[in-house]
């Protein structure tokens, strides 16, 4: 190997330490040097020559210990001088473009919300190329130059079956088809920058488990209820997307019975379908969610025949997906997961009462965190890449 080779290598070798140094920094948060080395299996020295390259491009700094708690994973000692990643640093653009809304999310280098702004949007009135204009707008005109250019790259969420390189196979609730959404994004963009497009169901699970800082041991199933019902499945803190990104759909299980009209489980779950059975019964001025979940809570009983067949569905659909993947937990998000808590005994109920006995439950819970949603995921897929071996940063130093 020649002297550029071995240049080269060097390189590869403290860039691939470089980013090995901001994943600790990110999962855990503050460290001292000596933890930093410890957990990079580098010498102090080594340790302080990445440490030195990350400061100095503004990606690290040094923070003291005076005046604030101590870390539970800083040991007991005289206090000394942390290192944190610099929140400022770099930044990220996840944009849902939904049925009703469309939602932009801003992160920041430590993966906290910036901003968060949602509109409502009539996602079936327009075409590809419209809602795409209409969220790049909604997304760009209120960030100031200096924001859009520490933003490092972009994700757009659909609700849609979609390839690994972001073409759109068929969104059927925006009536699209054959859309190759990554590059209409990177066609309407203000400057150049990395973009990704990612199912919403995907885009939800990655950014529920990008939250967690310990990736989950097992096999979480997370289900995103809105107009449609999408499922991502995370396996060992990875998503598991199948042989054509299509793993995780269960809304489109067929839950018809004998004397039942042919249904999918989306036909049950999806906010229209209950919005529309919640209309023919009610008799509030305003039968919208909300006054569907406080009927369902007062016991109205047309709201709770509703919610019961809801239930029902529900737990149909997780029996029929655990037995194939075996999740050991189901995170529920969306505007509907709002109605699980209610219907949770139910729900439990109507699992036991369809599966074996000698299968286990899965730990079921719902999304306490509004903020965490696909928008939000797809934010975080370009920060995990901004840290990853594929990062532009590496791709720039190369060039």
């Amino acid at each position: 190997m020649g002297d550029g080779g071995a240049i080269g290598a060097a390189r590869g070798i403290r860039q691939r330490n470089e980013l090995a140094a901001m994943r600790a920094l990110h999962q855990f948060g503050q460290l001292s040097r000596a933890e930093l080395a410890r957990i990079l299996g580098l010498n102090r020295s080594s340790s302080g020559h990445i440490i030195a390259g990350l400061t100095a491009d503004g990606l690290v700094r040094e923070v003291g210990m005076a005046g604030q708690a101590q870390a539970a994973h800083v040991h007991a000692g005289r206090p000394g001088i942390l290192l944190e990643l610099v929140p400022t640093a770099a930044s990220f653009l996840g944009v849902e473009i939904g049925v009703e809304h469309i939602t932009v999310v801003e992160i920041d280098l430590s993966s906290q919300i910036l901003a968060r702004r949602t509109e409502p949007f009539d996602g079936k009135a327009v075409d590809a190329d419209e809602a795409v204009s209409c969220a790049m707008r909604f997304a760009f005109d209120t960030l100031p130059p200096e924001r859009i250019e520490r933003c490092m790259g972009i994700g757009v969420a659909v609700p849609a079956q979609m390839d690994r390189h972001g073409l759109i196979r068929i969104a059927p609730l925006l009536g699209w088809e054959d859309v190759p959404l990554a590059d209409r994004v990177r066609a309407a963009l203000p400057a150049p920058m990395p973009v990704i497009a990612e199912n919403d169901a995907n885009a939800f699970a990655i950014g529920a488990s990008h939250r967690e800082r310990e990736a989950h041991a097992g096999v979480t199933l997370y289900l995103v209820m809105e107009s449609g019902v999408g499922g991502g499945i995370v396996v060992d803190g990875a998503l598991f997307r199948g042989g054509r990104g299509l793993a995780g759909e269960i809304g489109h299980l067929r839950v018809n019975g004998v004397d039942e009209p042919d249904r999918s489980l989306e036909n049950v779950l999806g906010l229209d379908c209950i919005l529309a059975a919640y209309r023919a019964v009610s008799t509030q001025p305003e039968p919208n969610l909300a006054a569907f979940l406080a009927d369902v809570r007062d016991r109205v009983p047309g709201a709770v025949a509703i919610a019961e067949e809801w239930a029902r569905a529900l737990a149909f659909g997780l029996i029929q997906t655990c037995r194939v993947i075996d999740a050991d937990r189901v995170v529920l998000g969306g505007s509907v997961a709002a109605l699980y808590p209610l219907m949770a005994a139910r729900v439990l109920h109507h699992i036991r009462c369809m599966q074996e006995a000698s299968f286990p439950m899965p730990v079921i819970e719902t999304n306490d965190d509004e903020t965490v949603g696909p928008a939000f995921g797809a934010a975080c897929i370009l920060h995990q890449l901004f840290l990853s071996a594929d990062s532009s940063r590496l791709v720039e130093e190369a060039t």
